[in-house]
């Protein structure tokens, strides 16, 4: 069960929620989730290569140049999180001739490497040596525990014996071949614990499937529109409201009664796949949905909306991912007049409401085991019923 999750048999308003945290250990107001995943079918050993590779830091930064390792720009383990003297006690280790952790990373199609977990050490170290190869300003050394003598020093400052020893220390990789099933690579990077917090999900998106829906997804998240929606209250951090976003995409692109199976991580990375296929157009038309339903959930639900809400109190819950995909989805299929109607109505919405979270199933479908194809139709069907009787006069 994941940290910090609850579940129960039936709505409690005394229950504390459990929310997701950022690396700093504060809240991001999105609350904890358990899916329910499980594997499906056992994997083939003869279909995972993992090999350990030991490239120079000049090989390395080669790659960096010619772009065929992707250090996933706008990855929430940015080279920007760790302050100057982090990052020069890092060169300082390699001055020092101490081994680094190793990388962990994914071969692409193409020969190109995505760095999974790394992407702070290698930024780090391209600042340093060649910050033209990432666009940044160079590194001085500032605040090193022992080699004073080069403080404030650049690369270039360095003596050429140094320099020599950064570009030849040789690093460890450890490399998923190409050819390792999808499902599988990220299976084994979800078990991967190099130490701190391990990657979400969306880190693991984030990090895996270049293209366009990574910026997509960043540009949704950060609209007025989806922030408005959330109460400007769901962090950034740990790329919760970029998989909110995918959520809201992928049941969009796929209506819930066309979801099958467990594997509700393969659904999504299906549809990061299908939005990368898509053109510029097509993307916006997708905008403007997406937009739209923003705007209609909080017209009709106000600031509970996509979160649990309890009689007997106003308490404003964290946001609920499961409720964020049906509300906003289930909305985005009725036309302007029934939205405008639906928030004229706003109290009957939300009395039929509290009754569907009354009801235990329903409570549960929002709350443990939510990749569940029957739960996944039951939330979206219970909450398309309860519009559907506002319209009726019901």
């Amino acid at each position: 069960m994941p940290e910090g999750l609850f579940t129960m048999d039936a709505p409690s308003t005394s229950a504390k929620i459990a929310v997701e945290l950022d690396d700093a250990g504060y809240s991001t107001d999105v609350e904890s989730e358990d899916v329910g995943e499980r594997i499906g079918s056992p994997f083939d050993p003869d279909l995972i290569e993992v090999q350990t590779r030991n490239p120079t830091v000049s090989l390395l930064l080669n790659r960096i140049r010619r772009g065929t390792i992707d250090l996933a720009p706008d990855f929430q383990r940015r080279a920007g999180i760790w302050t100057p003297q982090a990052q020069s006690r890092l060169i300082e280790s390699l001055l020092l001739r101490i081994t680094l952790p190793t990388l962990y990373a994914a071969e692409g199609d193409d020969d190109s490497w995505a760095v999974v977990d790394g992407v702070q050490r290698l930024s780090t170290i391209a600042r340093f040596v060649a910050p033209d190869s990432i666009g940044a300003e160079p590194l001085r050394l500032t605040g090193l525990e022992y080699l004073h003598e080069y403080e404030d020093c650049t690369f270039d400052a360095l003596p050429g014996r140094l320099q020599t020893r950064i570009e030849e220390t040789e690093l460890v990789v450890l490399l998923i071949r190409r050819g390792t099933p999808e499902p599988v690579k990220f299976n084994i990077f979800a078990r991967i614990n190099t130490g701190g917090r391990p990657l979400t999900r969306q880190e693991l998106r984030h990090a895996l499937i270049p293209g366009n829906a990574r910026s997509f997804l960043a540009e949704l998240a950060s609209s007025n529109e989806f922030q408005h929606a959330t109460g400007n209250s769901v962090s950034s951090e740990r790329m919760s409201d970029r998989e909110m976003c995918l959520r809201f995409l992928a049941f969009y692109l796929t209506p819930h009664h066309d979801y099958y199976g467990q594997d509700f991580d393969g659904f999504l990375r299906g549809a990061m796949h299908a939005i990368n296929r898509l053109d510029l157009g097509e993307l916006r038309q997708l905008e403007t949905v997406f937009k739209d339903a923003m705007r209609a959930s909080s017209a009709v639900f106000g600031e509970h909306a996509f979160r649990k809400q309890f009689r007997g109190s106003n308490r404003r819950t964290p946001v609920n991912k499961a409720l964020f995909e049906a509300q906003s989805v289930t909305l985005s299929r009725y036309p302007e007049r029934h939205i405008d109607f639906f928030a004229e109505q706003h109290e009957r919405v939300t009395e039929k409401f509290l009754d569907l979270m009354d009801e235990p199933y329903f409570f549960n479908s929002v709350s443990s085991s939510t990749g569940d194809t029957g739960k996944v139709r039951h939330r979206f069907d219970s909450l398309d019923h309860i519009f559907q009787e506002v319209l009726r006069g019901a």
